[in-house]
């Protein structure tokens, strides 16, 4: 497992505990006692670790490489998942998959950031940074999903949309723009879940929906506390300051009402309670489809288009 600064302190605990197993399956000597010690030591220290992360400590947690991803959540949730791919114009893009399925006997259409879990998955992905053929495909998913009336479920995971000078020259833009329009008028429920990172218009452009949860350590902003911290102090050393200013945490969102709830990830981050987290995700969309089914295709529209209209608004 890839290492945090922070987490040092944990690490090397477990790593300690660790030898001792090792000692007590390789001899006489009997240590339970001496593990059991360091474990409820360990498991403290975790607790108080991470329920104290500042806003910076959250970004890299969202970014763990190992965190669970899109594809994960479906093999985990999805059954009968049937991948559909290209935008009918230019190409597929592997960064923004897709495709039907169904979530606890319910058809659905999935589509997700999927940013890779080894090197060569990573630059398949692009990292989890879709090009304007993502967000195209994604307008002709939701027509789909519209057509069939379906509901649809957005798993959000990007640093944001992928700033190419291809990708400028295919409209980058106005894809995301288009998407987020059809997000807004799309008559079927739309429920989001922020798993890992949420940047930018890479992220709402599939995340203007009726419900939008984060996950406990997850990161929701218009732009990266790096990029943000190179525009106003021109120096990335102030990536920190920017992480507090931006008010990116779930819990800072939920305090200004931008979304409807928190999913809370085990002590130690979903990146070391993957199968837990799938679990707690899978429950939050069970209950958020629960409260929209059966639906009213005017009320769906209108409701979330109200959502959204409301951001930013003084109470």
């Amino acid at each position: 497992m890839s290492q945090l600064e922070f987490e040092k302190p944990i690490l090397e605990l477990e790593g300690k505990i660790a030898e001792l197993r090792n000692v007590s399956n390789d001899s006489e000597v009997n240590i339970t006692e001496e593990i059991a010690r360091m474990q409820t030591k360990a498991n403290r220290l975790m607790q108080q670790t991470y329920s104290r992360l500042t806003p910076a400590q959250k970004v890299q947690v969202a970014r763990h490489q190992e965190r669970p991803h899109f594809c994960d959540y479906v093999k985990a949730l999805i059954t009968d998942f049937t991948p559909l791919a290209g935008d009918r114009n230019f190409a597929e893009d592997y960064a923004l998959p897709a495709g039907l399925g169904r979530f606890q006997g319910q058809s659905c259409l999935i589509m997700g950031h999927e940013k890779g879990h080894d090197t060569e998955s990573r630059i398949k992905h692009n990292f989890g940074m879709a090009r304007p053929e993502g967000y195209r495909k994604a307008q002709r998913l939701m027509d789909l999903a519209s057509r069939f009336q379906i509901p649809i479920i957005t798993l959000i995971d990007t640093a944001g949309a992928y700033p190419g000078k291809g990708a400028e020259e295919r409209g980058q833009s106005e894809a995301i723009a288009k998407s987020i329009e059809k997000c807004v008028r799309t008559d079927v429920p739309i429920i989001s879940v922020v798993i890992g990172e949420g940047g930018s218009g890479g992220a709402i452009a599939i995340a203007v929906a009726n419900r939008v949860y984060m996950l406990e350590h997850s990161i929701y902003s218009v732009i990266s506390p790096e990029g943000c911290a190179s525009i106003l102090w021109r120096s990335g050393e102030y990536a920190q300051d920017a992480a507090t200013a931006l008010k990116l945490t779930a819990q800072d969102l939920m305090k200004l009402n931008l979304i409807d709830g928190i999913i809370p990830e085990n002590a130690g981050g979903a990146h070391r309670h993957k199968d837990e987290t799938i679990a707690a995700v899978g429950k939050q969309i069970q209950t958020a489809l629960s409260e929209l089914l059966p639906w009213n295709k005017e009320q769906i529209v209108k409701d979330r288009r109200e959502k959204f209209l409301a951001y930013g608004r003084a109470a």
